[in-house]
């Protein structure tokens, strides 16, 4: 990826003449089943262009997930910049809105002098915050009838979509068939140092491509960032692939190991992530995950490895584990092995009755 880096042919991408981000932008469109595509630094530029561009007046009302990553991560871009007023759904365990409810907001909002006119539904695939799963494309056919039906658009928060495709074995346009813009993002999965898509229409990427402009994302010799995005989508499926083995493994060693202290749901790793359940006082998922990242010379001693591991404490009883192309299946098995030594460390300790104790006292 470096290599292409160094390689890649530039222009002024400014003046539609990089050749590699033009031929990035053509790749991405016809992944995407969509007429056009351009290239941005990153997935939230990406998701607010698309706002801006569908919900051209002020006070104009989006409709979304209330764990979406666009509503709680993006600082609320929607509103600052853009000037647009967002209602929060309530998100199901999968990720998807609840379709009825979906339908009496829009239809409140669509009748009322009262309410903010209802003009975007954004939807996220994979969906971050119920552990990557992938919508269902049932669902995704549904949401986009339900928007036609009132003159709504369509906009999938789409940064990993290609998780999606992977995990359900079909083509991203089959996908992307049933919403009327979407972004993707090169620096997750697929391993990017930087950069982004969002396709539609020829006239909608027109129109984004200004707004771009607006918001400080033109760039001049950007095929250095577009050859490593180029080279993130050619491995996507077989690295995507290994992602998604290697967060199953991990999530069926949790499930060996059968300790008190955390717990999956199987059924629900579907792509790269996994969701661990930290039911207990203590250790509290931030806690669990210091000692996961701590390495001692007891722990060298026990299991001939001195690993630190990455984790994040997501919830009050939740932490997070993401897999990407740089993290190995020999990688998961360390991880899986620190994993069970900081459990039975935690686990003597709760025996002996010492309670809470920092990261030293579980064997760090």
């Amino acid at each position: 990826m470096r290599r292409a880096m160094a390689q890649a042919a530039v222009g002024d991408d400014d003046y539609g003449e990089d050749p590699t981000v033009n031929e990035l932008q053509h790749l991405a469109a016809r992944l995407l089943g969509m007429e056009d595509a351009l290239f941005v630094p990153t997935a939230t530029m990406a998701n607010l262009i698309a706002v801006m561009c569908h919900c051209q007046r002020r006070g104009a009302q989006l409709l979304l997930g209330a764990g979406a990553h666009l509503h709680v991560y993006e600082h609320g871009g929607v509103a600052q910049v853009a000037g647009v007023h967002s209602q929060a759904l309530p998100d199901l365990p999968d990720g998807t809105l609840d379709l009825e409810q979906l339908e009496l907001a829009v239809r409140e909002a669509h009748g009322s002098r009262y309410h903010p006119r209802p003009e975007l539904v954004c939807l996220e695939n994979t969906h971050s915050s119920a552990g990557g799963r992938a919508l269902p494309l049932a669902h995704l056919q549904q949401v986009h009838q339900l928007a036609e039906r009132y003159g709504l658009r369509v906009h999938m928060d789409g940064a990993r979509l290609l998780n999606a495709a992977v995990a359900q074995a079909v083509e991203p346009a089959q996908i992307t068939q049933h919403c009327d813009s979407v972004s993707l993002c090169f620096s997750k999965g697929l391993g990017a140092p930087a950069g982004a898509v969002l396709a539609g229409r020829r006239a909608f990427v027109a129109e984004a491509w200004r707004v771009r402009k607006l918001l400080g994302g033109g760039m001049r010799q950007a095929g250095v960032l577009a050859a490593a995005a180029r080279i993130g989508l050619e491995q996507a499926e077989a690295t995507l692939r290994r992602d998604h083995s290697n967060a199953r493994r991990f999530a069926r060693g949790i499930l060996e190991l059968q300790s008190p202290l955390c717990s999956v749901s199987l059924p629900a790793v579907e792509t790269n992530m996994v969701m661990v359940a930290v039911p207990g006082g203590w250790p509290s998922p931030a806690e669990l995950c210091a000692y996961m990242r701590a390495v001692s010379e007891e722990e060298l001693a026990e299991t001939g490895h001195a690993v630190s591991v990455l984790l994040f404490p997501w919830a009050a009883h939740t932490l997070r584990a993401v897999w990407h192309r740089d993290v190995s299946a020999h990688d998961t098995e360390l991880a899986l092995n620190k994993l069970g030594f900081v459990a039975r460390k935690c686990q003597e300790r709760l025996a002996l009755g010492l309670g809470p104790g920092p990261p030293s006292a579980a064997g760090h």
